[in-house]
């Protein structure tokens, strides 16, 4: 958002225009700069110190061991425990029942089949070998406590036998041998490490409280589940792992959650590969230190979805639980959410979120994927910074796009919508949002607020400011198209310190009352232009140079007034005009033409450049040193 007011910016111009005119054109020039750029994710990131100040995630390693991925259930020492509607009946060592209860007390493989109408499992051993529990097609009910119940053990794995169906099922009131005791508070509940592994299925239908809870590690391979929870899903208080899974998740609060926040090297989670869907009513997937998405084809909505984010201003989306001032409440319903950082290099990720889509308390990392987004508020958003350095993000509503203290884009292919600003740095008590919004984010960092973007390809459609940095902005390489705002209160560039552009191709259009052009310490060439009234959406304008070299045609989204463009095609000494209208035989990408001919429309101004930023018009302004002047009316 503008902190400027218009006089001021109109201050800040330096203008010089002579007249000359041309009027052919050919498909050479920048916008085939602007293709050629965009086609690659080989992005030179060779920048400077200051540019790489982003720190770095702290890596997430999980280790499968041997029993994490037996999945072999042929054991002639198994014990046999076969459930028969209210009775069990046990074939062989380390097992006791009672009535239709049984307690496993030793290590060792328990084959378990059939029907528990009301009855539980318990695991309860001080042996230093892992219990292994193969279900090999059973249906256990207990009403008042967890069907299945691991009270001690050093590790236990459940494995799901290839071509069974396993469900698990508990009921809404549990018994408790007095008021001080709360857990077991899930159908399937350990205390204990736990793996759950076999090609199976598991159903699992919480009706007091979690899915699937484990106190300790919680790790998934190759299975099939399904839970639904009335609070959260699956829940690993150390850690969850998961990897060739197919998992469904129905969830009254989170989907997955890790949380434990004593050990800085617990509260993880790391997602490797599989399929994962997830509706949850609160967050999707919450660790409370570090999130790893490594592959997978995940699929999250929380909170109802983009459409249903919180109509209370006073409410406060951001942190890691419940928030909001005294007055009200407003619980987090964020998609991917991370206390320290959220690291994410490949997959397939589809998030429809009421709150910030992916959100970290401190730091975001994108190496790679394939991330479609809609959110309720931003969609991504880290306090401390967002490095981006790959993959493709399409996000289709949110009120900010991208947002953090430090943003570094140094590659891949975005397309943002926001109806607020699409890029915004920022600190603190935003100022974008002074006036309270729903899902409002209170920043953990404040102080030097920087954008670089040093590669990549960048798409946004804005309703507020379309690049907005409360401190500087540095850009060297790679594209940016940006449909501004139609209103003359923001800019499609906002920047409070200086703009320095040394490489790459931007194009910036919207409203002309608080347009920015870069700094005059620039090495890359720009010019801007402000026309006399508001031109209709999908008007192409067109710059073209007086031997008929096509610098730019396009076709902006939405109506404007102002447009902005700075590219190596741009050279000192030239003279260039703009037109406005016409048509252009050539195949759009994102409204940018990189081919086919431009016939005329209406010649509106010719500029000759002699300094590093150029422009005319009405409104708007250079930011940044090097700046002053009132410019001419072309």
């Amino acid at each position: 958002m503008k902190k400027f007011a218009p006089l001021l910016l109109l201050l800040l111009l330096i203008f010089t225009l002579t007249a000359c005119a041309g009027n052919e054109a050919d498909a050479s020039g920048v916008a085939n700069v602007a293709q050629s750029v965009a086609a690659s994710d080989a992005v030179d990131t060779a920048v400077s110190t200051q540019q790489t100040v982003t720190a770095t995630a702290v890596p997430v390693t999980v280790e499968y061991d041997s029993e994490d991925l037996d999945t072999n259930t042929a054991d002639a020492t198994a014990t046999t425990i076969t459930l028969a509607g209210d009775s069990i009946t046990v074939s062989g060592e380390g097992a006791v029942a009672d009535g239709s209860s049984v307690t496993i007390t030793a290590a060792g493989t328990y084959d378990i089949s059939g029907t528990l109408n009301n009855g539980q499992i318990v695991v309860e051993t001080t042996d230093a070998d892992p219990v292994v529990l193969v279900l090999n097609g059973v249906d256990i009910t207990y009403a008042t406590s967890a069907p299945i119940y691991v009270s001690n053990a050093e590790k236990v794995v459940i494995t799901l036998a290839a071509g069974t169906e396993n469900v698990v099922t508990d009921g809404d009131t549990y018994q408790f041998p007095d008021a001080a005791t709360d857990e077991p508070n899930a159908a399937i509940f350990s205390n204990d490490d736990l793996t759950i592994n076999g090609s199976g299925s598991l159903i699992v239908n919480a009706n007091y409280n979690n899915g699937i809870d484990s106190n300790d590690d919680l790790k998934i391979i190759g299975s099939a589940i399904t839970v639904n929870a009335v609070n959260d899903g699956i829940k690993g208080r150390d850690s969850i792992a998961v990897k060739d899974v197919t998992i469904t998740i129905n969830a009254g609060a989170d989907g997955m959650q890790s949380n434990n926040d004593e050990d800085a090297e617990k509260g993880y989670i790391a997602i490797e590969s599989g399929v994962i869907d997830i509706t949850a009513k609160l967050d999707g997937i919450q660790a409370e230190t570090s999130l790893l998405v490594s592959g997978g084809d995940i699929n999250i909505t929380t909170g109802g979805g983009s459409g249903n984010s919180s109509s209370n201003g006073g409410g406060v989306w951001g942190g890691r639980g419940t928030e909001g001032n005294p007055n009200t409440t407003t619980e987090s319903v964020k998609g991917l959410k991370a206390g320290t950082d959220v690291t994410i290099t490949a997959g397939t990720i589809a998030i429809n979120s009421a709150d910030d889509a992916i959100h970290s308390n401190g730091r975001i990392t994108i190496n790679g994927g394939s991330i479609t987004m809609a959110s309720g508020d931003d969609g991504v958003h880290a306090d401390t910074s967002l490095e981006i350095n790959g993959g493709e993000i399409n996000l289709t509503q949110s009120y900010e796009g991208l947002e953090s203290a430090l943003i570094t884009i140094n590659g891949g292919t975005m397309h943002l919508i926001a109806s607020d600003d699409g890029i915004n740095v920022a600190g603190g008590n935003d100022g974008s949002s002074i006036n309270g919004r729903p899902g409002q984010n209170q920043f953990s960092a404040s102080g030097n607020y920087h954008l670089y973007i040093n590669g990549g390809y960048i798409f946004v459609d804005a309703g507020g400011d379309g690049l907005d940095s409360n401190g500087a902005f540095d850009m060297t390489d790679g594209v940016v198209i940006v449909n501004g705002p139609t209103n003359n209160g923001n800019g499609p560039l906002d920047y409070m310190g200086t703009f320095n552009i040394t490489g790459g191709f931007l194009v910036a259009v919207g409203s002309s009352g608080m347009a920015q052009a870069p700094s005059q310490t620039s090495t890359v060439y720009s010019l801007m232009h402000n026309f006399n009234a508001m031109q209709a959406a999908g008007t192409l304008v067109h710059i073209e140079s007086a031997d008929g070299r096509n610098v730019l045609t396009f076709m902006p989204t939405k109506e404007y007034q102002s447009v902005l463009i700075a590219s190596a095609g741009l050279q000192n000494g030239e003279t260039y005009t703009v037109y406005t209208g016409g048509s252009s035989t050539g195949t759009a990408t994102d409204g940018l033409y990189a081919d086919g001919t431009y016939t005329a429309g209406t010649q509106v101004a010719d500029y000759t450049l002699t300094s590093v930023v150029t422009g005319g018009g009405t409104m708007g302004g250079f930011g940044g040193p090097g700046g002053g002047g009132r410019p001419t009316r072309p």
